[in-house]
């Protein structure tokens, strides 16, 4: 089963909306989590947008990075270009991408466009990950 770890900044709103639509797309068969370099809480805007699609992120909580080990996951999806400030050891994982996608905490209005960017890159990571029959 393929572990993945979505990280951002202070894992408050990218992160937390691939975690939930990666929980919704991959079904049983692949570990998801999230964290930030550091922790903070679950952006409202984030909420809201969600919210617009009929998903509730309202219990997801934000985590820090340094609270797992690298060693436990197979991927690793940077979604705000923090690849650069990971340690090393989150870098040589199986599967390493950082999608640098924009910050709606500082441009609230563009949270729904940078949700369904995040919703389209977690479809065709899940479909990646998916073992082939």
């Amino acid at each position: 089963m393929p572990r993945v770890m979505f990280v951002c900044k202070k894992n408050s709103a990218r992160s937390q909306m691939a975690e939930a639509f990666a929980k919704q797309l991959a079904g049983e068969g692949i570990s998801i989590t999230s964290s930030g370099l550091e922790a903070s809480q679950v952006n409202p805007g984030a909420i809201a947008a969600m919210d617009e699609i009929g998903i509730d992120i309202r219990d997801q909580q934000s985590k820090a990075l340094a609270e797992f080990q690298p060693e436990d996951f197979d991927v690793v999806i940077s979604l705000c270009g923090c690849g650069v400030s990971l340690p090393p050891e989150w870098l040589t994982r199986e599967v390493f991408e950082d999608w640098q996608l924009d910050d709606p905490a500082e441009q609230p209005e563009i949270f729904p466009r940078v949700r369904d960017e995040v919703k389209a890159r977690v479809e065709q990571l899940i479909e990646s990950l998916k073992p082939s029959v």
